[in-house]
């Protein structure tokens, strides 16, 4: 991807008729971006957007770090305020549909999604989403890898991926943004039970036997079978088809 730098016109620019749903600022380095995205959420419109440069402290999911170097990542935030009466179920898994089927369509192979917020390409970490509450505002966090650093250790190296997309940085941002707007659009009218069916199509596990791993409850083992209406995931154990919620999860190959 040629290194450009990224400024609000030329994202602007590149959004066209959709650059007035979005409030785009760019920084040269920040913590997180979600962090100061939260911060000023009260004060900021819906469509709001924070792009970092460089991130020093960003976060994933269960308070993982996410280093970004300008050349080698984008990491970006967007600030989304649920309409009345929504809730928020299944949101990262949304955004997650929104990224996957823009990257396929800018001729990425070998996309899918990992329950709950993991974007994958050829079975490695791609990228990831990270969802942020702040009353009925939600922030949402992406990072994606756009190459893989030299110094980066071997075991990341192993279980990471990078994208090759020939296209400078504001223009990739303008295609993201331009999915995601579709996207919450979509999940904003009939919530996550919109967009299930896309999700399903780009599980990475589907059918596959996997194991569920929580931070606070004994590894469970069965079959995938997909995620219900409000974004859970459904795994056929032995006994029983289990109903598992988004939260401290994790999801590998058994």
């Amino acid at each position: 991807m040629p290194d450009t730098r990224l400024s609000v016109a030329s994202i602007a620019a590149a959004l066209g008729p959709l650059a007035p749903r979005f409030d785009v600022d760019v920084v040269a380095e920040v913590e997180s971006t979600n962090s100061l995205l939260l911060a000023r959420a009260e004060s900021s419109p819906s469509g709001a957007v924070l792009v970092g440069e460089r991130q020093t402290a960003g976060r994933g999911r269960m308070g993982r770090r996410w280093h970004a170097e300008p050349d080698a990542s984008l990491t970006f935030s967007l600030l989304y305020k649920l309409p009345r009466g929504a809730v928020p179920s299944g949101l990262s898994l949304a955004v997650g549909v929104a990224i996957a089927e823009a990257l396929r369509e800018l001729g990425v192979a070998g996309v899918a999604l990992k329950w709950p917020n993991d974007i994958l390409r050829d079975g490695r970490k791609l990228g990831g989403v990270l969802i942020e509450l702040a009353g009925s505002a939600a922030v949402i966090g992406i990072g994606l890898n756009l190459r893989l650093p030299a110094d980066l250790p071997d075991d990341v190296k192993a279980v990471a991926a990078a994208l090759d997309v020939d296209l400078e940085r504001n223009e990739f941002l303008a295609r993201l943004l331009a999915a995601l707007h579709g996207v919450l659009e979509a999940f904003g009218a009939g919530g996550f039970a919109a967009l299930r069916d896309r999700w399903l199509r780009l599980n990475a596990y589907a059918g596959a036997s996997v194991r569920v791993i929580s931070e606070f409850a004994v590894p469970v083992e069965g079959i995938c079978m997909g995620v219900d209406v409000d974004g859970a995931l459904l795994l056929e154990t032995a006994v029983c088809v289990q109903r598992i919620v988004s939260g401290d999860v994790s999801l590998r190959p058994a």
